[in-house]
């Protein structure tokens, strides 16, 4: 185990361990208030004292590599760890409710460690995604605070990130949905791909209605999806007690804890993490971030656990060295930079307007002329999208966009071969004029970059879901997702619009029946307006750097 141990410290850059000898008690029992038994492993090194301890707390199995190996990393460099299945997983008792149990059983299980003799009384957390998640759910409320946060691609709260622009995101739930349903069952704990599984759960999307798109996926029911399906509006109480971010509760507001986070510009979770961590910094609170060229994937793991070490030792073990960092730290797609800043987004990078214009054209100078520009889109035909920010590696990030281009249902803007490279470097957003017949539409609008060969690949995209029942023009504030990104000489700025972003968003049906119960379609006529009064356009960042 040592000489893997180096050899996996060495692949991952890392620094050299100064305790190599550890030792791992299995399956503590932690009491929960209402009697039921999460169970933990614990991490430290051979023979030490009191110490304090790093919490991660997981739904994908105490025993599976990625948590393991973050344990045995920390612990041979001096540190204490505790991992724990969350309630109703693996050999947790109990029943699991994504997101709903977290705070209580996290603040009972930070409670129990703190009167355990091998702790010496402080805590902190670290983890990615949804063990990102069980930390946000904990660190407001502790006192005393936990001593540091190490979080990666993760948010307080993933409402938003399920619903973007009010859109129900089919591909990633239905995705995670999978997952959850079969991952205690899986062969060799899922560590091998099964292609047989993954092709039945790209089938189920198509499946109506959405909410029963569990059986057609994996045979069997999963909660999760189904209170997804049922939940899907910005008020629904079902979603208020798992939002723990600073502009929902004051005591995250006040929350103190010097927090890491580690994201990448193809990651679902990056438009609220960035929020998250834009609320620390307006709060004072000691943050920093690091966003690579990575999506939900190995990359962006493999800088989360570089990064713990790093904070970790800083916070628990007194070593300061690496706290000299900007907070801001993010790479420059296509220029193949790492940048440093004070703050997001970077004070050089100016908001511009690119317009729509009349003949499928791009503009900086003004609104164009001429009438609206149209199309039909078919749900019972959806638009595809290739690409973007999907859990699906195989699937994710740039992709080759010319296909989809080409359909009738899209209508696509190109510019000018630029003069000169052009850097965009923080929030995206889009203003598009649009009118439909049915009064029941969503409206995807992607940037792509077209290079000097003519292949046009995404950048950046978002969607949003129409007024209901307005059949009059509608002035559309479509959110896209942040990027940092360089255009060459010669390459050109293209921009997509389109009715849905198949299978990535669930289709509109056209009808207003609810999400997770439609079945009948109705196809609806679009018309994008460009003119002096209804103006359309994005707003980029330009960076002058």
């Amino acid at each position: 185990m040592g000489m893997l141990s180096r050899l996996f410290d060495r692949l991952l850059g890392l620094p050299e361990a100064t305790t190599p000898d550890i030792e791992v008690v299995r399956e503590l029992r932690v009491p929960m208030p209402d009697g039921v038994v999460l169970r933990a492993d614990r991490y430290r090194p051979r023979g030490s004292e009191r110490l304090p301890v790093v919490l991660l707390r997981t739904p994908y199995g105490k025993h599976k590599l990625d948590v393991t190996g973050t344990a045995r990393v920390l612990a041979r460099r001096g540190m204490q760890v505790v991992v724990q299945d969350v309630r109703g997983t693996f050999s947790s008792g109990g029943r699991f409710s994504a997101f709903h149990q977290e705070k209580e059983d996290g603040l009972a299980t930070a409670a129990w460690l703190r009167e355990q003799p091998w702790c010496d009384g402080r805590l902190a957390t670290a983890g990615a995604s949804y063990l990102g998640y069980t930390q946000w759910a904990i660190g407001p409320y502790l006192d005393p605070p936990l001593e540091a946060m190490c979080l990666g691609v993760t948010a307080g709260e993933f409402r938003t990130t399920f619903y973007p622009g009010g859109v129900f995101a089919l591909h990633n739930l239905l995705t995670w949905a999978a997952l959850l349903g079969t991952q205690e069952d899986a062969w060799l704990s899922g560590l091998l791909p099964n292609p047989r599984r993954e092709s039945r759960v790209r089938r189920a999307m198509a499946h109506v209605p959405i909410g029963r798109s569990d059986m057609a996926a994996i045979g069997k029911r999963v909660p999760f999806l189904r209170d997804a399906a049922a939940h899907t509006e910005a008020d629904d109480s079902f979603w208020a007690d798992t939002d723990h971010t600073a502009t929902a509760t004051a005591t995250a507001a006040a929350m103190t804890t010097p927090t890491s986070m580690v994201t990448g510009w193809w990651d679902l979770l990056l438009p609220a993490q960035l929020r998250d961590f834009a609320a620390l910094r307006a709060a004072g609170r000691h943050s920093r971030i690091l966003i690579g060229p990575w999506g939900h994937d190995l990359g962006a793991m493999r800088a989360l656990l570089a990064e713990e070490v790093s904070w970790l030792s800083a916070h628990l073990l007194g070593d300061t060295a690496q706290l000299q960092r900007s907070p801001v730290r993010l790479y420059l797609q296509g220029a193949g930079a790492w940048l440093d800043f004070d703050s997001w987004p970077p004070p050089r990078s100016v908001p511009t307007e690119l317009h729509l214009l009349g003949r499928r054209a791009l503009g900086w100078d003004g609104p164009g002329t001429g009438g609206p520009d149209g199309f039909t889109y078919d749900p019972a035909r959806p638009t595809r999208s290739p690409g973007g920010p999907l859990l699906d590696m195989r699937e994710s990030k740039q992709r080759d966009n010319r296909a989809v281009e080409a359909r009738p249902d899209v209508l696509v803007y190109t510019g000018a071969p630029l003069p000169r490279r052009l850097d965009l470097i923080g929030p995206v957003s889009a203003t598009v004029h649009v009118r439909t017949d049915t009064g029941y539409a969503d409206l995807f609008v992607r940037l792509c970059d077209v290079d000097r060969d003519g292949v046009s690949r995404n950048v950046t995209d978002g969607i949003l879901r129409l007024p209901p029942g307005n059949e009059g023009v509608v002035r559309a504030e479509v959110e896209l997702q942040p990027t940092g990104y360089r255009f060459q000489p010669g390459h050109r700025l293209r921009v997509q619009v389109a009715g849905g972003a198949f299978p990535r968003f669930a289709r509109n049906h056209g009808t207003g029946e609810p999400v997770g119960e439609a079945v009948r379609t109705r196809p609806t006529r679009f018309e994008i307006f460009h003119d002096a009064e209804h103006p359309s356009s994005l707003m980029l960042p330009v960076f002058e750097g």
